[in-house]
């Protein structure tokens, strides 16, 4: 099977050091049960652009994870990303990062049973889920 390709969704503003510490854990040759190719956006465009653009990544992976710190009720882009993961059919779960719980404000459209802690176990699990779910997957 091919590494699953998956899209990190974040508050740019306020989860940046821990999407940089989840994509690098995820990377080859980590402790982590399976390898993530990550394809969020790494700079910040305009916003049609970055519509456009980021509309384009999500429906070409297998899973969009979203990191859910403690300030997700301010991300708007992550809502925007959850939206087009959906319409695109691309499977969505959510990871609590930067001290965030399951009292935390989850970003809309990103449900609470599909929200996990930091666990590479139970990360591992969500993807290999994901792999089999959405037109992308791994059947």
């Amino acid at each position: 099977m091919a590494d699953p390709r998956a899209f990190l969704s974040f508050d740019f503003d306020n989860d940046l050091v821990p999407k940089i510490l989840f994509a690098g854990q995820a990377k080859k040759d980590s402790p982590t049960p399976f390898t993530l190719q990550d394809w969020s956006s790494k700079a910040s465009l305009p916003q049609a652009e970055w519509e456009a653009l980021i509309a384009q990544k999500i429906s070409a992976t297998n899973m969009l994870i979203v990191l859910v710190g403690s300030s997700m009720g301010t991300a708007t882009g992550v809502v925007k990303e959850i939206a087009m993961a959906a319409s695109a059919d691309v499977p969505v779960f959510g990871v609590y990062v930067n001290g965030a719980g399951s009292s935390s404000t989850l970003p809309t459209g990103l449900q609470r049973n599909r929200t996990i802690d930091w666990s590479w176990p139970l990360i591992g699990a969500a993807v290999d889920q994901a792999m089999t779910l959405g037109k992308n997957a791994q059947r």
